[in-house]
């Protein structure tokens, strides 16, 4: 019998890994998924309480997706989508998400995942300002703890240090502006709201010091992902839109991990009143059943593209895969699921649930500094003394130490190292009793750790 751990540890290389940890202590291989539970090879049963990366919202092994695809695939398995080649999944889909998103936007663009998503609408971006004449105003705003892609471009607009870090990243036109997060950066007395009204004093400061002539776009998450979920301070977008609309920058919203439902609401931006002249989403749209991505774009901007197609010929952008029949098959499948089992609104109810819970078994311990999040995400935030705000030094590992003990215990949780957060985003699907679990199992583990290392 193959030995697959020995197998992989001599052919692949894994995402996101650490290789010197990999190449000795090899890989945890799943088999298997129901509902919101994964079996590994070994045979343990673990809550998956991050919905693999914060995209399984209808649970895992559902069949009604599998149908979808296996219909699907004998119906069109593939047909590419370039020069006004269509298929009827991906023209029902469209209609579909355009009725469900923001006010303004009006046509989509279909791609395999985020990153190639976010991709797009730079080169969007940057093609637009062409047509428009404006050749210096490329320059695109990003913000530290922010999360894009890996790609060269959506991995400069990532801002966490460590995706850039020998990468001879970020490229040019890629700036990053100060990070939302209050927690970390809020100053003694200041209130949120006036936290919110700095930021936006310094986005500002950032545009007229480049020159406004010369800044295209800000991209931004609703909830910060990654960078450690990290919701809005109050007053923060209201206050960025300002100064996006006075100096005439497009604003670009990633709803790649907070779209379909997460945060209680079928986007962010409906939660936080976003206008964006461009959205990304992709995850949730198919569950993750399907690598499959959809970018929104406003008339506005659609205009433009037709203009430059009159300059310029074809827009000479897209991928193989764009617009996939079986993966657009797949999200109609799966929006069915969202829509028939109100899984928006039980990730508002069950969300609100798992953050009281999660704030009441951790009030009284120095270990937990506060409960982020909002509707089904969630993070805790790890300290050695949250009295004195005093942080784990890095190299105790904090963080993967406790999602260590998480899986021994049967429960995946989410390391974020460079925060010391454990982060959570669990299927819609769950139930107050399926959080009571996952809870349960994460109390035991994080104070098994933290009786060793305080």
């Amino acid at each position: 019998m193959k030995n697959l751990t020995e197998i992989d540890a001599n052919s692949i290389l894994h995402p996101a890994t650490n290789a010197d940890d990999f190449s000795r202590n090899g890989s945890k291989i799943i088999e298997s998924g129901k509902g919101i539970y994964l079996r590994d090879q070994s045979g343990q049963q673990l809550i998956d309480a991050v919905a693999g990366l914060w995209c399984v919202n209808v649970g895992y092994g559902r069949e009604e997706l599998a149908e979808a695809m296996q219909k699907a695939a004998m119906e069109l398995s593939y047909y590419h989508t370039f020069s006004g080649m269509s298929n009827r999944p991906q023209i029902e889909l469209a209609e579909r998400l355009l009725e469900k998103a923001p006010e303004g936007l009006s046509k989509v663009f279909f791609g395999t995942g985020g990153s190639d998503g976010n991709d797009s609408l730079i080169k969007i971006v940057w093609y637009i300002n062409n047509i428009q004449n404006k050749p210096q105003k490329k320059k695109i705003i990003s913000r530290w703890q922010a999360y894009h892609g890996t790609s060269l471009a959506t991995a400069s607009l990532t801002g966490l240090p460590s995706f850039h870090t020998a990468f001879d990243l970020p490229i040019n036109n890629i700036l990053h502006t100060e990070s939302p997060d209050f927690f970390r950066h809020g100053l003694e007395g200041e209130t949120q709201l006036q936290f919110s009204a700095r930021r936006a004093q310094q986005l500002e400061e950032m545009i007229i010091h480049e020159g406004a002539d010369t800044v295209a776009a800000f991209i931004a998450e609703p909830v910060l992902g990654a960078g450690g979920v990290v919701p809005p301070p109050e007053g923060y977008f209201a206050a960025i839109q300002k100064v996006l609309k006075r100096y005439d920058i497009l604003f670009i919203v990633d709803e790649v991990v907070c779209g379909y439902g997460r945060l209680g609401k079928w986007f962010g931006s409906e939660m936080y009143d976003l206008k964006p002249d461009m959205m990304t989403t992709a995850k949730a749209l198919t569950s993750g059943y399907f690598p499959f991505s959809a970018t929104f774009i406003s008339d506005e901007i659609w205009q433009l593209l037709k203009q430059g197609s009159v300059k310029y010929g074809n827009f000479a952008h897209g991928y193989t895969y764009a617009g996939h029949p079986i993966g657009a098959a797949v999200a109609m499948a799966n929006l069915d699921i969202i829509e028939n089992e109100n899984l928006v609104d039980n990730a508002a109810n069950v969300g609100a649930y798992f953050h009281q819970q999660l704030n009441q078994r951790f009030a009284n311990d120095e270990f937990v500094a506060e409960v982020r999040g909002v509707g089904m995400i969630a993070a805790v935030q790890l300290v050695k003394n949250k009295n004195t705000k005093t942080f784990f030094d890095k190299s105790t590992k904090i963080s993967a130490k406790v999602a260590q003990q998480c899986y021994q215990n049967g429960l995946i949780s989410r390391p974020l190292p460079s925060l010391d957060s454990m982060a959570f985003s669990p299927p819609l699907i769950c139930t107050t009793q399926d959080i009571d679990n996952i809870v349960n199992i994460f109390d035991q583990s994080v104070r098994s750790v933290m009786a060793q290392e305080l």
